[in-house]
């Protein structure tokens, strides 16, 4: 039975931005990143009314159709309960289209906010495994989702049985030699529009080589760093969209030649660098400042907190 939330409620979200696949580990491997979205909701009496401050202010709707409000309502569903309107407020930090999990932090946020209006009634919230599942579900693959709503670094996988897919995930902790490099391009990229780049069949031998590197890269990661150049290698997505992100493909190919291991960000067009140095060489800097990326270090991201009431969570 679905049970009705009163207005008055109100909830505070804050989750993080996301690389994914990490060179070799394609739909696998998520690492949270320390840039943030917060998502404050209040039930209301009647109707939506959605409003944006920061990256996407003046681009995404304000209605129904906005992806945080998408996710409320889908999760409102699972929790079994439904609220009479909605207020809605977004403070984005995250650049959208860059490939640093936008849409799956949208998606994340939106879900959680349900478990900080839930528990101001009583009823159960939606557990860490169900917040991955319907996350993944609206991005079709866990990688980005799950590092939003687990944090650290993960190793998420899919299972096709029955008539959805099971996603699931599980934590890997990050080496603490391990400094973080966003490089952030002002252009943008859709994950839709690079995956039809991709052919539909990949070879034995370049499977047998992403599958080598991806098991590589989880001991990289955890215990051994000095193996990321090599852990970091890739022949089926990384290659295949150089050529819808030059500039990209370029500052990938400068850092790596400077002896830092790097990776396109998801499907780019952002790159990070993942090297156990505190500063990036000083070719790699100079070219990302010319080419228009912003280029700063950042922490881990820490899994997706959610508050009932509204709080300075940032």
């Amino acid at each position: 039975m679905t049970r009705n939330l009163p207005a008055g409620l109100t909830a505070t979200v804050v989750v993080a931005a996301s690389s994914a696949n990490l060179g070799p580990g394609f739909d696998s491997l998520g690492l949270a990143l320390s840039l943030y979205d917060e998502i404050v909701v209040e039930t209301i009496e009647s109707g939506l009314v959605v409003d944006v401050e920061g990256e996407g202010a003046a681009q995404v709707p304000l209605d129904s159709t906005h992806l945080v409000v998408r996710a409320i309502e889908h999760g409102l569903q699972s929790a079994g309960v439904q609220a009479p309107g909605l207020k809605v407020h977004c403070r984005n930090d995250i650049p959208h289209s860059r490939g640093l999990g936008s849409s799956a932090a949208a998606v994340v946020g939106g879900l959680a906010v349900v478990n900080g209006l839930v528990a101001q009634a009583g009823s159960e919230p939606l557990t860490t495994a169900e917040l991955i599942q319907l996350a993944s579900e609206f991005e079709g693959h866990p990688d980005n989702a799950s590092a939003a709503v687990l944090g650290g670094a993960v190793v998420s996988w899919t299972e096709h049985e029955g008539v959805l897919p099971r996603y699931a995930a599980v934590p890997v902790q990050l080496h603490p030699d391990i400094h973080l490099f966003p490089g952030i391009p002002e252009e943008r990229s859709s994950t839709a529009e690079t995956r039809v780049l991709l052919p539909d069949q990949v070879s034995h031998t370049d499977a047998r080589f992403n599958l080598s590197r991806a098991a590589l890269l989880v001991v990289a990661l955890t215990q051994r760093p000095d193996l990321l150049m090599e852990a970091t290698e890739d022949v089926l997505h990384q290659p295949q969209r150089a050529a819808a992100m030059p500039r990209s493909a370029e500052y990938l190919q400068i850092l790596r030649r400077c002896g830092v291991p790097a990776v396109l960000s998801g499907a780019g067009p952002a790159v990070i660098a993942m090297s156990t140095q505190s500063e990036l060489p000083a070719e790699a800097v100079e070219f990302g400042i010319a080419n228009g990326f912003t280029v700063k270090e950042m922490k881990v991201g820490e899994g997706v907190r959610w508050t009932s009431g509204v709080a300075a969570a940032r």
